[in-house]
């Protein structure tokens, strides 16, 4: 005789809480222009004019903030842009 038993399975709700954050690329003197342009298009997303824009912003002011959004999304764009040793900070 076996024992019966109810298992009461609930769906885990995802809880977004959209925190607003940005992604800051810092200038450095190591990285080409086309290596920096190539990661932006990777990360972002973008074309080429857009991440070519945002490289010439980085070289000319020292930084650029190259993403604004939720922090979930801005987390991976700094994760992108770190992988081959680009300075960010992601601020929220």
């Amino acid at each position: 005789m076996g024992i019966g038993f109810e298992v009461d399975v609930k769906e885990k709700q995802s809880t977004e809480i959209n925190i607003p954050a940005k992604v800051v690329l810092y200038d450095d003197d190591w990285h080409t222009f086309d290596e920096v342009i190539n990661q932006l298009m990777k990360a972002l997303g973008c074309d080429y004019a857009t991440a070519e824009r945002l490289t010439m912003e980085v070289h000319t002011k020292g930084k650029s903030t190259v993403f604004e959004g939720d922090l979930e999304e801005a987390l991976k764009v700094a994760n992108i842009l770190e992988e081959i040793d680009l300075s960010v900070e992601v601020y929220i």
